[in-house]
């Protein structure tokens, strides 16, 4: 069931957001049970035959959480380690199987001509974002930070509906006290206006920005993939299209799901923060995806040793990192050379300004012109990482890359020449070529494009505008926003939204799944 259908929005919703608070009125716990329940139902209704492996992965794991912190509690320190590290290998393993087999097979057999085989393995939904939730609670009975273990409320932190199947990632420490609050358990009008608005934000992020600019971008990896050589705007073109898609696509799923939760009275944790407003790699994973870029920095790069080792170590420690996070993405090798180059990128930022303060300059002062185009850069960059992440093969994304690199010359297309006129005419004399681009560039593209720099750069986010109800937990370190466009329940939004439903259902006919859903 996805969150732009007729049946979630009409059938679904009202009937769980109802039931929810009239059990609330009675029984708490039986209202989280309710919830829990129609989450197994939500991803049910997917493959129900899932049910079980999601079943099986919750038990274990609450199983293997409270046995770990049994051995905290008593000082058994070798024990609970050793509990660790065997339900982390199990979780891994259960990953490793139905996202990876095939991938490592088809590889070793290319090399050994071994013809080994496990046959067609169905890819579970969100089997990576409800394997790394709990291996984040497994980290924090560690710890000792999950300190409530009651079933019920950890069946539904793993299977509440809003965050299951495209994130974003929780910890346990997050969502669990939130859950024992009686306060959820009762309507509240205000959350209710609060979440139903920034669910419709994301909801015309997908249906309307999203699922529009996608066909654009498509058939340009499809020439790159066929062989066709692309020039420098047809490669560029492509490469926004989906630098575009991408980020509404999934931008628009976690304000839908931060919307969702609200309207339950529940905080989920920010996923996105303008990333590409970021000034430089580093922070555009602190805005880009972000509970999993902390998932990543506390369960991978900071075990393995983060900043603390030499220069060196630290920079293996980065590689390493965001190699594994690539092949989480997905079992294909442009989504290792993707996790590579970001390697690349964090290595190289950190070297720089190694040197940059061995040179005695200040870091914490910069101009408008420095951080603009510092900004243009990163952004750049991202563009380039995109590509790979997209194609379908390697040679492909090398195809693409080539006519960014204006490897394959510059050619606008021919239909323009003529809509200039004299303007097209004086571009010819002075060497501009006009050539048949086959019909992918296309105005109604560039339109898209100039639109959607408009809106990613200068436009408050969705987080901003909706600063006063606070619908999701506070960003450390991030100040809240104090622009003048900033939402609040007043009688003159109600209208402006009320076109915005409008407009989104009309266009649900059409609808298309979140990109996210294949990782």
């Amino acid at each position: 069931m996805l969150f732009n259908s007729l049946p979630f929005l009409f059938l679904f919703l009202p009937v769980v957001l109802i039931g929810f608070f009239v059990l609330g009125r009675f029984s708490k716990l039986a209202a989280a049970a309710f919830l829990a329940l129609v989450s197994f139902a939500f991803y049910g209704w997917w493959n129900p035959k899932y049910l079980l492996l999601l079943s099986g992965s919750i038990l274990f794991n609450y199983t293997a959480g409270m046995a770990i912190a049994r051995a905290v509690a008593t000082d058994r320190k070798r024990r609970s380690r050793h509990l660790l590290v065997l339900a982390i290998i199990a979780n891994l393993a259960l990953l490793g199987y139905y996202k990876y087999a095939n991938f490592f097979l088809d590889n070793f057999n290319a090399l050994t001509g071994a013809g080994l085989s496990v046959g067609q393995i169905l890819l579970p939904l969100g089997i990576s974002f409800f394997t790394f939730t709990q291996i984040a609670f497994l980290v924090d009975a560690y710890q000792g930070k999950a300190r409530e273990y009651n079933l019920v409320h950890y069946g539904l932190f793993v299977t509440y509906f809003p965050h299951l199947i495209a994130g974003p990632i929780l910890h346990h420490s997050e969502m669990m006290p939130q859950f024992a609050r009686p306060e959820i358990y009762r309507a509240d009008w205000d959350n209710l206006a609060a979440g139903a608005t920034m669910f419709l934000i994301g909801l015309f992020k997908k249906v309307m920005i999203a699922d529009e600019i996608g066909p654009y971008g498509t058939p340009f990896f499809e020439a790159a993939q066929a062989g066709v050589t692309l020039t420098f705007l047809e490669a560029w073109c492509g490469a926004l299209a989906y630098t575009f898609q991408l980020y509404f696509d999934f931008s628009g799923y976690s304000d839908m799901a931060v919307g969702l939760s609200l309207l339950f009275g529940v905080r989920l944790p920010v996923n996105f923060h303008s990333p590409y407003k970021a000034v430089n790699i580093a922070d555009f994973w602190r805005r880009w995806h972000m509970t999993l870029s902390r998932f990543l920095r506390d369960y991978l790069y900071v075990p393995l040793g983060g900043n603390r080792k030499s220069k060196v170590r630290r920079y293996m420690n980065l590689l390493l990192t965001m190699l594994l996070g690539g092949l989480w993405h997905g079992a294909g090798w442009t989504f290792v050379l993707w996790g590579a180059l970001h390697g690349v990128y964090l290595v190289i930022y950190h070297a720089w300004h190694a040197m940059r303060r061995s040179l005695g300059h200040d870091l914490r002062h910069s101009t408008s012109w420095g951080r603009g185009f510092a900004c243009l850069l990163t952004f750049a960059a991202v563009v380039v990482g995109w590509v790979v992440f997209r194609a379908e093969s390697v040679p492909a994304a090398l195809n693409m890359l080539s006519g960014m690199a204006g490897f394959n010359g510059f050619a606008l297309p021919d239909v323009w020449l003529a809509k200039w006129g004299h303007f097209g005419q004086w571009l010819v004399g002075h060497g501009v070529s006009f050539d048949d681009t086959r019909g992918l560039v296309r105005t109604g593209l560039i339109n898209w494009i100039i639109i959607l720099f408009a809106i990613v750069w200068f436009a408050p986010n969705s987080q901003q505008i909706m600063t006063r109800a606070r619908p999701a937990l506070p960003i450390p370190g991030v100040a809240p926003y104090a622009g003048r466009w900033s939402w609040s329940p007043v009688q003159w939004f109600a209208v402006p939204l009320g076109l915005l439903a409008v407009l989104c259902v009309v266009n649900l006919h059409k609808h298309s799944e979140f990109l996210y859903f294949q990782f």
